[in-house]
């Protein structure tokens, strides 16, 4: 499967940073939100959901209200998204080993599961990193449209609950595409990765 769009959430408050602009800290030199969006460089559009910068050949969305959590932001991208994108590739913003092959691999996992809604990591624990994922867009609207624009403050548990999801466990080389970056200890043990 080819043709996906690409909704980076960019949104959270980085509590645990301080309040920083958690996607702008830089990993390897670059920022985090910008190694997520090289890893879905071919996706048609890639739309940053939150505030900030947005750089050029990605469309900018703003959940509402402001920080009102990933529901929002993830309405937010969807309303962007023109009819007939089959496919969205829904990823945080601070995952800064995330690669094209990784998105590539659960494209291709979505592609030979049609009963699934989506398909998502799972870390060692067998937990779901549900924002490591790609999901047919179909599924996405409906799944919003059950939540009756009851976003802000929503778990993301709420919105996929009820989709048929295929977890993939990482099989390949290098760190865990789904490490997030919620801590400065977080950002330099990415960074020893990076390297």
């Amino acid at each position: 499967m080819t043709a996906y769009a690409a909704i980076v959430l960019a949104g959270g408050a980085a509590r645990r940073m301080g309040g920083r602009d958690k996607p702008a800290q830089p990993v390897g030199g670059v920022p985090m939100r910008e190694r997520v969006l090289a890893a879905v460089a071919d996706a048609m559009p890639r739309i940053l959901v939150g505030p900030g910068p947005t750089p050029a050949g990605v469309l900018p969305a703003r959940e509402s209200p402001p920080g009102g959590g990933p529901v929002a932001a993830t309405a937010a991208g969807v309303a962007r998204l023109e009819p007939g994108v089959p496919v969205v590739a829904l990823l945080a913003a601070d995952l800064p080993l995330l690669t094209r092959p990784a998105v590539g691999e659960l494209l291709g996992e979505l592609d030979t599961a049609p009963q699934a809604d989506g398909v998502c990591f799972v870390d060692a624990s067998g937990r779901r990193q549900t924002l490591c994922g790609v999901w047919r867009t179909d599924a996405l609207r409906a799944a919003l449209d059950r939540l009756a624009g009851r976003y802000a403050g929503a778990p993301l548990r709420e919105l996929l609950a009820g989709l048929v999801v295929r977890e993939v466990t990482w099989s390949g080389g290098g760190p865990p595409p789904w490490f997030d970056c919620d801590t400065d200890g977080d950002v330099r043990r990415a960074e020893e990765w990076a390297r």
